[in-house]
């Protein structure tokens, strides 16, 4: 009797151990793009499952407008993320909507007021100003002077920052807040990247839409993060 169950027992042991495989696989998926996975498994796209943050105004589509591109993809910015955890999921393309009478050229990163904002590349902090519509805002300029990288409606900036203080990537430069003309109840991030013309005014460039350099970012950061890795490892480990 003991060696017909210890039969059985080694019969569905590796039954056992795929299923656990495929569970680890679908967690690697939700934890590295959990939109793309619940998309693939429902049949819908992101954008219409996707359940957006609070909007400031009602966004009105617009027919596309070209954008600036540098003359190949390889010479497009790597950036870091402005505020640390975002996720692809979360981000939604808004450069061409109108807000306020004017085309958008930027992306809304909705957060609780006071979430740290980062530099996203190392570079010089070009210029701190107080604008009527972005409130407090921050222009930096990369270290190649290529482009600026705009963030508005700061709530305050950090301690001792000032214009010509050179950033690293990654270090807190500001707090998300909802000065300027932001709604109150909608504190958020406006990010902006402008690719600069030949003369370096801080306020003038070709603007460039953020999303899908933010989303190519975040997803290689993700990809090449190897937390995923030992979730696996952990997983199959606890079921061996």
């Amino acid at each position: 009797m003991q060696a017909s169950i210890g039969m059985v027992g080694l019969a569905i042991a590796p039954k056992i151990y795929m299923a656990r495989l495929g569970l680890a696989f679908i967690v690697l998926q939700l934890v590295v793009c959990p939109g793309i996975a619940l998309s693939q498994a429902t049949g819908d796209t992101l954008a219409g499952d996707t359940p957006a943050k609070t909007r400031l105004t009602p966004p009105t589509q617009q027919p596309e407008v070209p954008r600036a591109r540098p003359g190949s993809t390889s010479s497009e910015p790597v950036i870091a993320p402005p505020i640390e955890g975002v996720k692809p999921y979360e981000l939604r393309d808004s450069f061409n909507e109108m807000h306020y009478g004017h085309r958008h050229e930027a992306i809304d990163i909705m957060e609780p007021k006071d979430t740290p904002v980062r530099a996203v590349v190392d570079g010089t902090i070009q210029k701190l100003f107080l604008s009527k519509t972005g409130g407090n805002t921050i222009y930096e300029f990369d270290e190649n002077r290529m482009y600026c990288y705009y963030y508005a409606h700061l709530e305050r900036y950090a301690y001792g920052l000032h214009d010509g203080m050179s950033v690293s990537r990654g270090e807190i430069i500001g707090y998300v807040g909802s000065t300027g003309d932001a709604a109150t109840a909608a504190p958020h991030l406006h990010f902006a990247i402008y690719l600069l013309g030949p003369h370096k005014h801080w306020w003038k460039g070709a603007p460039i839409d953020p999303y899908p350099v933010l989303e190519r970012s975040l997803l290689m950061s993700s990809r090449s993060s190897p937390s995923q890795v030992y979730l696996i490892l952990e997983m199959l480990h606890a079921g061996g």
